[in-house]
C-alpha cells in the first residue's frame, strides 16, 4: 500500500482570504516504511507574507525579495515557482496514495483551493487520513499536536525550532507509525509489491522432493538408540515409534 505523509506551510488561515501554500513536503511509504522518496517545494504565493514567516517557514533572506518596495513587516518570495508551474508535478506524485496528514481538513482545504484556480480535479476528501483524528480517538483528552505526540512516543523532533513541511512530514511518519502500533505494524510480513490474489500471495510451502540427508553422526545415532534402550520399554520414543 502507497501513502504519501503529507505536510503543506501556508501564509495564513484561509484560502478564502486570499492565503496562499509557500511550501510542501511529502515523503513516501509503501506498507509503513518509507522508500527514500520525496517531494519538497517552496512555491511563490503571488503575495505578501508577514516577516514572521522567517521564523514560521524557515525562509531565510537570501531566497526572499519583494518585487515591489514592501510595506513595513512585509516579505515575498524571490525565484520560486507559482503554484501553477508545479501543480502537474505534485499531482503526478502524489497519484492515488493514501495521503497522511495532521489536522487533513486544514492542507486539503489549501491544496483543492490551489488546484481549484487552475481548473484542474481537486483531491477527494476520502483520500486523507487525519493523524490528528487518530491522536485524538486514542488519547481522548491529552494534547494532540505533533510536538505533543513526538514527547508521548519519544521521538526526537529538536530540529523542529522552525516549521518546514518536508521536516514536519518526516517527523509525521514516525508519529503516524506509532499511532498505528509501532514501526513496522504488520511485523514485516507483507511482500512488497504483491498484489492480492497474486502468484506470490497464493504461494504455500511443498514437501521437498528429496529429503534432507539426516546432519547425526553413526556414532551419535548409536548413542541415541542406546540411551532409549536404557530407560526400558515405557520410553516415549519407543511409543511413538510404533
Amino acid at each position: 500500500m502507497r501513502e504519501i505523509v503529507l505536510d503543506t506551510e501556508t501564509t495564513g488561515f484561509d484560502p478564502n482570504d486570499g492565503d496562499r501554500i509557500v511550501e510542501i513536503g511529502g515523503l513516501e511509504l509503501f506498507n509503513h516504511v518509507p522508500t527514500g522518496k520525496t517531494y519538497h517545494q517552496y512555491i511563490n504565493p503571488e503575495r505578501y507574507m508577514p516577516n514572521e514567516a522567517f521564523g514560521v517557514h524557515g525562509i531565510g533572506p537570501d531566497i526572499l525579495s519583494p518585487p515591489r518596495k514592501a510595506e513595513p513587516g512585509e516579505v515575498t518570495l524571490k525565484d520560486k515557482p507559482v503554484f501553477a508551474q508545479i501543480a502537474q508535478q505534485f499531482v503526478d506524485f502524489v497519484g492515488d496514495a493514501r495521503l497522511v496528514i495532521h489536522n487533513a481538513s486544514f492542507d486539503m482545504k489549501f491544496l483543492n483551493a490551489e488546484l481549484g484556480k487552475l481548473n484542474m480535479k481537486r483531491l477527494p476528501y476520502s483520500q486523507a487520513l487525519d493523524t490528528l483524528a487518530i491522536a485524538r480517538k486514542k488519547f481522548p483528552g491529552s494534547p494532540a499536536s505533533l510536538d505533543a505526540l513526538c514527547r508521548r512516543f519519544g521521538i526526537d523532533n529538536s530540529g523542529r525550532t522552525l516549521h518546514g513541511a518536508l521536516l514536519d512530514s518526516e517527523i509525521l511518519a514516525e508519529v503516524y507509525l506509532e499511532l498505528i502500533g509501532g514501526r513496522q505494524p504488520d511485523f514485516a510480513l507483507a511482500r512488497n509489491g504483491a498484489d492480492s490474489g497474486s502468484e506470490a500471495d497464493q504461494w504455500r510451502p511443498q514437501p521437498r522432493s528429496k529429503p534432507l540427508p539426516s546432519r547425526l553422526t553413526k556414532e551419535e545415532a548409536a548413542a541415541h538408540t542406546a540411551f532409549v534402550e536404557a530407560m526400558g520399554d515405557g520410553a516415549l520414543w519407543k511409543k511413538l515409534s510404533t
